[in-house]
């Protein structure tokens, strides 16, 4: 399993247009090809900003099959005019405990 981690920053007033956005978007992740879940966090110091966390089976199922679809094209018009700046994306994977 493949954590992806994006930090979005909003722009001030748009908080809650984003989420109403997000709210349609999601359906548009959740049908693609090795999704296995996901959620939105809104910071409680900072109103404007989230974590959007998703699992993947793989890396290639967010890095190509997602961003290469019809899809996210849709979602990009959808959610990327909220973002100033543009989000940092990364991608983590559970660490095995390492014998003392």
């Amino acid at each position: 399993m493949v954590l992806e981690v994006a930090t979005l920053q909003v722009r001030q007033g748009q908080a809650d247009a984003f989420e109403r956005a997000f709210a349609q978007a999601q359906s548009l992740i959740a049908g693609m090809a090795g999704y296995q879940g996901h959620e939105l966090q809104r910071c409680i110091e900072d109103d404007h900003q989230y974590v959007l966390l998703v699992r993947w089976n793989t890396l290639q199922d967010h890095t190509v099959g997602f961003r290469q679809s019809a899809q996210y094209q849709e979602w990009r018009a959808l959610l990327h005019h909220f973002y100033d700046p543009f989000p940092t994306v990364l991608h983590y994977t559970v660490c095995e405990p390492k014998p003392l």
